[in-house]
């Protein structure tokens, strides 16, 4: 482990939970049926698929495969203090990671070439480190519906819709939410706000031939004159039509996120142990639990 990075040992997933993950996951626990919909229904038949597409198509990382972004992966579990999962790469043009879970099942994470192409060693983890933020927060109970819900309505055309149709707001909403969490976790791994910042500009506009030509600075100037739209009714209501259908909140959006949090109190309390040790005091006495 380098030795520059604290280890966050007995960190809890509520130490670093953004607040409108915790607002948007309370408002989607209230939709019936939606985990057993899942587990009795969906749940099997995404199973095999999901294993077949990104299993059997992509190369399982470990000691004797990819050796550098095996590291990369033990590391960042470690200062995140959770269990390895699985990391698979898989060959796709399009830049993108995801973390796939069902209960009992072996987590895994599968990352594409042509993100690993445009990304530093320190980027890469960066990614590898958002991807443990939905495991960590356990974010797979409503993460898979999600990737579900996609596949049934690609498959069975007519229920998918209807389905996605149906609670298709709420679950992109607590997506994009759950996002700025994991957006944290990147950063408590790497603990450099610049590192997770220019993945997300590389994101926004990155190439393999652009990336090392891109400027982070403008990149964060940007991020904070996207507040400035917000200033005029018209600005906020294009940004909200701009947001509401995606999976993802906008890059210069979780930009901006991790500038603020990363001059805020609660986290270089992490980065020191202080609310490590205070909210595990109170786990010991029985008062705190693991949302």
């Amino acid at each position: 482990m380098s030795l520059f990075k604290t280890p966050l040992i007995g960190l809890k997933a509520d130490s670093f939970r953004h607040p409108l993950d915790l607002q948007a996951t309370t408002s989607l626990k209230q939709i019936p049926g939606l985990d057993m919909m899942v587990r009795n229904w969906l749940g099997p038949m995404a199973e095999q698929v999901f294993y077949v597409e990104n299993i059997a198509a992509s190369v399982l990382v470990g000691e004797k495969q990819l050796p550098n972004l095996y590291k990369l992966l033990l590391e960042a579990c470690k200062i995140l203090d959770i269990e390895p999962p699985q990391l698979y790469i898989r060959q796709h043009p399009a830049p993108n990671a995801y973390t796939f879970a069902m209960r009992g099942k072996q987590p895994f994470i599968v990352m594409h070439t042509s993100l690993v192409d445009m990304l530093t060693p320190e980027e890469i983890q960066a990614v590898i480190a958002h991807e443990l933020g939905h495991l960590k927060c356990d974010h797979s109970v409503y993460l898979t519906p999600v990737n579900i819900l996609v596949l049934a309505a690609a498959i069975v055309p007519n229920v998918g819709t209807f389905l996605a149709q149906a609670i298709q707001s709420q679950l992109l909403e607590w997506v994009r939410c759950a996002e700025f969490t994991c957006d944290r976790a990147a950063l408590l791994a790497t603990q450099d706000p610049k590192v997770v910042m220019s993945v997300l500009m590389k994101l926004a506009g990155g190439s393999p031939i652009l990336a090392p030509q891109l400027n982070l600075d403008a990149f964060v100037d940007q991020a904070r004159a996207y507040d400035d739209i917000s200033k005029t009714e018209l600005g906020e209501m294009v940004k909200e039509a701009r947001t509401s259908q995606l999976s993802h909140p906008v890059p210069v959006l979780r930009a901006r996120e991790i500038d603020r949090w990363s001059s805020s109190t609660e986290y270089q309390s992490l980065l020191q142990g202080d609310l490590l040790k205070s909210k595990n005091e109170t786990a010991s006495q029985g008062r705190w639990r693991n949302w």
